[in-house]
């Protein structure tokens, strides 16, 4: 159950905060009680409309245009939230790239478009976060359930958010000695756009004549996607003071994937 108000005073940046998962992120850290800013590099309209709705509701909240594969540019957006917010208590690190290759046509484009976005983006977005937080300051990355299981010609997008969990670990112990937590979510299969538009990769070639219902209900215990909703407030839990002693964590937030 949403606890209104137990981010009250918190600042938040959600970096791709204007769509799907970013976005569900962006209005539950809002609804709980935290300015937030929110970041997208390409789709202005869906962040802007976002700050209206948010404002319409009493939420402080502004839209920042940054590219996070590009490290001059998270360090801009950074010193912008902190003009515009007075500091940063927060950051859901969640723009992100997906990719399908199999292992023959994968080439350094791909290579340097995932990994700059969702390894780079993430590390340097993380960075520049941590030098404006003071204790008490959390960061979520986001990471995948694609990290822990196989999926046909998903090598390049897996490998970048294993990096990511990778990341969440060994930097806990450097930001636990400045008293800011740091960990990451793993969402299963979500009801997202982005989702929507690779759908059929994710099923193995040999099984997509199989009905879609009967391949998603079999992807977890649950029997269903995630509404991006239900991954935000896995995300909020992690960034409130609720969850004070979990740090170095990747969180399965993918309904009990089988």
């Amino acid at each position: 159950m949403s606890d209104p108000g137990r981010l009250a005073g918190r600042r938040a940046l959600v970096t791709g905060g204007g769509r799907g998962i970013g976005a569900a992120i962006a209005r539950r850290l809002a609804s709980e009680g935290a300015a937030v800013a929110i970041n997208y590099v390409a789709n202005a309209s869906a962040a802007n409309e976002l700050v209206s709705e948010l404002k319409a509701e009493g939420h402080q909240a502004a839209a920042f245009r940054a590219d996070v594969a590009e490290r001059t540019q998270i360090k801009g957006l950074i010193t912008q939230v902190v003009d515009a917010f007075g500091g940063l208590d927060i950051l859901a690190s969640n723009a992100g790239v997906e990719h399908f290759g199999r292992l023959e046509s994968i080439d350094d484009e791909d290579f340097q478009r995932v990994f700059r976005t969702n390894v780079a983006g993430q590390l340097f977005a993380t960075q520049a976060a941590a030098a404006a937080m003071t204790s008490g300051g959390r960061i979520l990355l986001t990471s995948s359930i694609s990290a822990r299981i196989a999926v046909y010609a998903h090598t390049l997008y897996a490998a970048s958010k294993a990096a990511v969990s990778a990341m969440a670990l060994n930097l806990a112990p450097e930001l636990a000695e400045r008293g800011i937590a740091i960990n990451a979510i793993a969402p299963g299969g979500t009801a997202t756009d982005m989702a929507a538009d690779v759908a059929t990769e994710y099923t193995h070639p040999a099984l997509r004549e199989v009905p879609p219902a009967l391949v998603t209900e079999s992807m977890n215990a649950v029997g269903r996607l995630a509404e991006p909703d239900e991954i935000a407030a896995v995300a909020a839990f992690l960034l409130s003071p609720e969850a004070s002693y979990l740090t170095g964590a990747t969180i399965d937030a993918s309904g009990g994937y089988i």
